[in-house]
């Protein structure tokens, strides 16, 4: 699943999640050069046309996972979209020895530039410091490595943000209700992720005085944790008012249970934008009224952030000559009011 973040990091927010930060680099201004005396406007920019061909190597963690294999896609799907892009990618796995032997691999096959998702940013910091001494530009997708030295960009979600954007939704939807009481449904706690998204759920429920959080449970990110752990959850609260699910996938699980115990007194947000979510949102018929994206169109994102370094290009709507050094995605929050929007950008 997505991995950490720290929010003193976030430096750059890209409006709302389902729009990539590729449209930044594709959408606007062209390798013309023209404007002002300083220069400020005369920065080449990406954009659609060939350019220089640029050989891509990604490599991620097994596609174990929904979110995942969207990641995959999403990758395989935006190098295809340009007649300059040549994309190597590994078979994911979430060994650390075999996918520091594929990143290897790919250092030695000499690609223009390096995606990588680690499974763990930690254990790979090192081949990315190896890539990037070897004069092979990476874009850190995500799971971060140890040091900024590993990578020439970072872009990835915002946990936290995501932990913050579902507590006010709740809150706002409970502002006017006294003794409300909510639950979470977590994801894995031993990620670095799933402790910022509790942080950031408690720290926008300090802003509604009159919400207590009464119970959390700690899943798996699989859809039997889900089901297992939200049928405890209804076992022991009897009454409350809002569920914050970190992951959809799980949450599949957890709607079952739900259904399962004929539960339907409360309001269910759930976390990353599975397509199930949004078309359930959509249909109105079960208690998930909203989800909280975690956008694997980051993906996208890092294709063309790659493909612009491998150009010698910066991004489209920036001054700059360079990419940034790092871009945290927004978690934007999905309700029936504005679901068919981001419909497009649900993955299975």
């Amino acid at each position: 699943m997505a991995q950490e973040m720290n929010p003193s990091r976030r430096r750059l927010l890209i409006g709302t999640a389902a729009v990539s930060a590729g449209a930044m680099l594709t959408a606007c201004t062209s390798n013309e050069t023209g404007g002002t005396k300083n220069g400020a406007a005369q920065a080449p920019a990406s954009n659609d046309k060939p350019g220089k061909p640029v050989t891509i190597g990604f490599a991620g963690p097994q596609a174990d996972h929904g979110w995942l294999n969207a990641i995959n896609v999403n990758a395989h799907e935006r190098a295809e979209s340009y007649k300059d892009v040549t994309l190597e990618i590994t078979e994911g796995s979430n060994d650390t020895a075999q996918q520091i032997g594929q990143i290897e691999t790919l250092i030695n096959k000499k690609v223009d530039v390096l995606v990588v998702l680690p499974a763990d940013g930690k254990a790979l910091t090192q081949v990315g410091l190896k890539a990037m001494r070897a004069g092979i530009p990476v874009v850190n997708l995500d799971r971060i490595f140890n040091t900024p030295q590993a990578y020439r960009c970072w872009i990835g979600g915002d946990n936290y943000g995501m932990g913050l954007n579902a507590g006010h939704y709740i809150g706002e939807k409970l502002k006017d209700k006294q003794g409300a009481r909510v639950i979470e449904l977590a994801g894995l706690d031993n990620l670095e992720l799933t402790k910022q998204r509790t942080q950031g759920f408690d720290d926008a429920l300090k802003n509604y005085p009159n919400i207590q959080k009464v119970a959390r449970q700690a899943a798996d990110f699989t859809v039997e944790s889900g089901q297992a752990k939200m049928a405890q959850l209804l076992q022991a609260q009897s009454k409350f008012d809002a569920l914050w699910n970190h992951d959809d996938d799980q949450g599949i699980g957890a709607l079952r249970a739900i259904e399962q115990a004929g539960r339907d007194d409360f309001l269910m947000v759930g976390g990353a934008g599975s397509l199930a979510a949004f078309q359930a949102i959509k249909a109105d018929s079960s208690v998930l009224k909203a989800t909280v994206l975690y956008p694997p169109t980051m993906a996208a994102s890092a294709i063309d952030l790659a493909r612009a370094l491998g150009q010698s290009k910066g991004v489209g709507g920036l001054a700059e000559f360079e990419i940034p050094s790092s871009i945290a995605l927004y978690s934007a929050v999905v309700d029936r009011e504005n679901v068919d929007r981001y419909m497009s950008t649900g993955f299975k």
